[in-house]
Parts: C-alpha cells; sequence; structure tokens
C-alpha cells in the first residue's frame, strides 16, 4: 500500500514511516521538508495522488485554545479534502487519551480536530493514545521555577511513541474502524518520579522537589483522568525500558 504519514518528520510521524516501510508499504511523508503545507494546503494534492490511506500525526506547539482549534481545523481540514479530492480510502488520526475530560486549551484543539475527521467524506479511523516516555524530558526542560527544577505530581501510564507508531501503521494498513480502544504504556507511573529519572539520566544531580502544580489540567492529571479507558491496548515498552534504551 502506498500510505502518507502527515507530520511524517516528528516524533511519531517518523516512526510510523519506519513501521510502515518495514512491513513493505510505500510510506510517504508529509511536511514542509518535502514541500506539503497543512495550514494553507500547498502540495496536499500532488503529494495524495495513488495514496490508499493517510495517517495524521501533525502537531502545533501552543498553549491557546484559539491557535489549537485554528490549527487543527485548518490542517486536518485541509488534509481530509485532499484525501478525499484524491480518492484516498482511510484516514488515521492520532489523538490522546482525556481530551474530553480534562480542562485543557490545547486538548479543545484535539477534540475540534477529530470533529472534522468525523465529519470528514472518506472512511476514518481515530486512535488515542496516552502521553509517550518523551513527555518526562519536555517536562524537565520547562517546569522550572527560577533556576529550579521542578517535578510536577500526575498519574501518566506512558507509551513509546515507536509503540505508537507501529500500531498506527498497523491500522492504516487495515480498514477503517471509527474510534479504536486506547493505546497505553504497559503500567502506570507518577509523573514527578519519572522526570527525576529522565535528570539524573541527563547527569543532572541538583535537588528537584516534587509539586502539585496549579490548574485545572494538571489536577485532572493527579486525579488520574489522563489514564487510559477499559479495554485499552497496552504497549510493552516500558519508561524504564526507555531510558535505558536512550544510553
Amino acid at each position: 500500500m502506498r500510505i502518507a504519514v502527515a507530520g511524517g518528520t516528528g516524533v511519531v510521524g517518523s516512526r510510523t514511516v519506519q513501521a510502515l516501510r518495514a512491513e513493505g508499504h510505500d510510506a510517504v511523508a508529509l511536511s514542509r521538508r518535502t514541500g506539503v503545507d497543512l495550514t494553507t494546503g500547498a502540495g496536499l494534492d500532488a503529494a495524495l495522488d495513488g495514496v490508499d490511506a493517510v495517517v495524521d500525526t501533525a502537531n502545533v506547539s501552543t498553549l491557546s485554545a484559539d491557535a489549537a482549534i485554528r490549527f487543527f481545523e485548518t490542517a486536518t481540514g485541509n488534509l481530509v479534502a485532499a484525501a478525499a479530492r484524491a480518492g484516498v480510502g482511510h484516514v488515521v488520526l492520532l489523538s490522546i487519551v482525556g481530551i474530553d475530560r480534562m480542562p485543557h486549551d490545547y486538548y479543545a484543539g484535539k477534540l475540534a480536530q477529530e470533529r472534522v475527521v468525523e465529519a470528514a467524506a472518506v472512511p476514518w479511523t481515530i486512535l488515542r493514545a496516552t502521553q509517550f516516555h518523551e513527555f518526562a524530558g519536555q517536562l524537565f526542560d520547562r517546569a522550572k521555577l527560577g533556576p529550579l527544577h521542578v517535578a510536577p505530581r500526575a498519574r501518566v501510564q506512558p507509551v513509546a511513541a515507536r509503540d505508537v507508531g507501529t500500531h498506527l501503521a498497523a491500522l492504516a494498513a487495515a480498514a477503517p474502524q471509527g474510534r479504536v480502544p486506547d493505546l497505553a504504556g504497559p503500567r502506570e507511573e507518577a509523573m514527578d518520579e519519572m522526570v527525576k529519572a529522565f535528570a539524573r539520566h541527563t547527569g543532572h544531580r541538583g535537588w528537584i522537589p516534587s509539586v502539585s502544580l496549579p490548574g485545572a489540567q494538571m489536577k485532572a492529571m493527579r486525579a488520574g483522568l489522563a489514564l487510559p479507558g477499559a479495554g485499552a491496548v497496552l504497549a510493552t515498552q516500558t519508561f524504564s525500558d526507555w531510558l535505558r534504551e536512550l544510553a
């Protein structure tokens, strides 16, 4: 099959492309680097010519609900419209576990994105996955009180980006299924302990206190609302396995 991956040079998109090629598929990475701009639609029609399925892993970095909604409605709207014009038979969207339970501006954009796919003329599959193992490193870099790194408390069940890519590749090669079971890592983890373990891995030796950050999103994560639902598919790589692999 010829399968296009929007955001195909990103953390999950690149792994989806690798997994597809490992299974013998013709995988096409769609990104600005490859001449495709989802926000304007430039290059999409040519890129989707002859494509059987599309995987959408495209992302935006923003804490604004308006910006997130605008990006996802525009980018994914352009993608599914071009897919319909090209006669693509299947669109697969990567989404996030808990976006309908946790108040967060970025998640408002992901919910809007899901609605775009659900209303598309192309048959679809939506997979919600939990936070990636890489999330610990992102929080280590971002969660600071002045020069002091802090470790936010939260309940999470992180999954390897590689496992998400493999799962998306399998879904894209299969028939459209609508909303499929959540994908999560093999076990629940404490986010503050993950951040501290990542810091030690990088050689950081300073004190990193555990903190309960304010805000509705972090309160919801401490309550476990980011955990997968019943019947979730569990991947195999633990956070500890991932850290050892980094080494």
